[in-house]
């Protein structure tokens, strides 16, 4: 004789278990994509809502961040030549320091990131978190020549 009770404390089959997974990986994941589009929207508003600033400030450091990504395709024939693909994006990186003492750091394109040097003294255009542009006006080290 079965109890009810016992019966009704278990999912069931192993299928049922399966789904419940499936279904929470599939909202949590649908979650952190919501997540981001919605904070890239909120932090657009955001900075599109702020004055565009000019300010004297100096380039501090510069850095970079480089991401490594690496794909291969499903190997369906012992027989057949295995080829992955390797990709890399380089992010760039200044940190201005401004009148106040505040430091802010912006991503720049390829081409500011070669054209400007760390204790750079120039006029910083910003929005929000958004960078504009840096108008060089000298080097620091330079001027103590």
């Amino acid at each position: 004789m079965s109890d009810p009770i016992f019966e009704q404390a278990h999912f069931g089959s192993p299928f049922d278990w399966f789904t419940i997974v499936f279904f929470l990986f599939f909202f949590l994941t649908l979650g952190v994509i919501l997540f981001t589009v919605f904070k890239g929207i909120k932090q657009w508003s955001y900075n599109n809502k702020q004055p565009v600033l000019t300010v004297p400030a100096h380039l501090v450091t510069k850095r970079t961040d480089v991401s490594q990504h690496s794909s291969s395709p499903a190997h369906h024939h012992t027989d057949t030549v295995h080829h992955s693909s390797h990709h890399s994006s380089t992010s760039y990186y200044a940190t201005f320091e401004v009148e106040s003492g505040d430091r802010m750091e912006f991503v720049v394109s390829s081409k500011e990131f070669g054209q400007i040097v760390e204790g750079d003294v120039g006029h910083l255009t910003f929005q929000g978190t958004r960078y504009h542009q840096f108008e060089r006006l000298s080097n620091k080290s330079s001027l103590a020549d």
